[in-house]
């Protein structure tokens, strides 16, 4: 496949949302303030129910809102909805808890697309001072300082990418998974001969705000995705110890080197811990899933409430 360089006149910003109200102020006006001549810019919000105010920031900001039921979500399908929408050239996917690095965000990811066959470009991840030690070593393994175009192999992720939207008509997103609907897609069309792209300076900061019960169950359900893009990957008990143990030595010997040891070193050892023990049951678990798992892995803040109507439901039964 050979695109002739894309003339990008429109891009739609596909924001997909369940209670993001921490980091959207920021977000929407990271987009409304890009630096990126010629190139109109519209915003799209697809939301599954969110219930702390992203919907009245959402209004503020005059994005267009694309509601789905909690029922129908996936992260391919939220995807999907937003670019069905969207009636740009290009679209851009970000996660509503990114915060853009730079007023050039935009323009950086969408000034390869097309060249050399790339239809599909993500760009870089950055932490913050706030954020668990481990996964910034895990941004700096996947996101380096230097741009691959185009890269080899198929990772991509949409916590920040963009996309030809005659692209995504052509593949679209699978609905059925439970993560990395990005790479799937990806993989897709490298065997088409599309090429994928990286951006490094067209970067994000990713500003995660999570429980270490939903830092296990996102690495547990991106290892179930995984099964079905790349079945040949087994993970046995002796595969995720020895990941553990050589993770967490390194996270502590650059803590150490960085002189923040003392501070970091309890957290590196439960964040790999929650990591590898994610990784290794989501890689042993059947894919098909029940609709009450599926719901713990879209929307981790109703554990509690689902534990409590389970209780109440064994009371009844006894």
């Amino acid at each position: 496949m050979t695109l002739v360089p894309a003339t990008i006149r429109k891009v739609s910003v596909v924001i997909r949302t369940l209670n993001e109200s921490r980091h959207l102020p920021a977000l929407l006006e990271g987009i409304r303030e890009q630096q990126c001549p010629g190139i109109e810019v519209e915003t799209i919000v697809v939301d599954s129910g969110s219930t702390d105010g992203t919907l009245e920031i959402a209004k503020t900001y005059g994005v267009f809102v694309i509601h789905i039921r909690r029922e129908d979500f996936s992260f391919g399908r939220s995807l999907n909805c937003g670019c069905a929408a969207a009636t740009g050239d290009a679209l851009v996917i970000v996660s509503g808890h990114c915060v853009p690095a730079t007023r050039y965000w935009i323009s950086g990811l969408v000034a390869h697309l097309g060249s050399q066959s790339m239809a599909y470009v993500y760009g870089g991840q950055i932490g913050n001072a706030k954020s668990h030690f481990s996964e910034n070593r895990i941004f700096q393994k996947y996101f380096p300082p230097d741009d691959h175009l185009p890269q080899e192999g198929f990772y991509c992720n949409n916590a920040n990418a963009v996309l030809l939207k005659s692209a995504w008509e052509r593949f679209r997103f699978d609905e059925t998974l439970t993560g990395l609907e990005d790479m799937h897609l990806a993989k897709r069309m490298l065997s088409e001969g599309y090429r994928i792209g990286y951006v490094a300076k067209a970067s994000v900061y990713h500003l995660h705000s999570e429980s270490w019960a939903q830092i296990r169950r996102r690495f547990e359900r991106e290892a179930i995705a995984l099964q079905h893009i790349m079945p040949e990957v087994q993970l046995s008990l002796f595969d995720v110890i020895r990941y553990f143990l050589r993770a967490t030595v390194r996270d502590l010997l650059s803590a150490r080197s960085d002189k923040c040891l003392l501070a970091n070193a309890k957290d590196i050892v439960v964040y790999r811990f929650v990591q590898f023990l994610g990784s290794y049951r989501g890689n042993h678990m059947h894919r098909q899933l029940s609709r009450a798992r599926k719901e713990q892995y879209f929307y981790p803040n109703r554990k509690a409430q689902s534990q409590a109507k389970d209780t109440h439901q064994l009371k009844e039964q006894q």
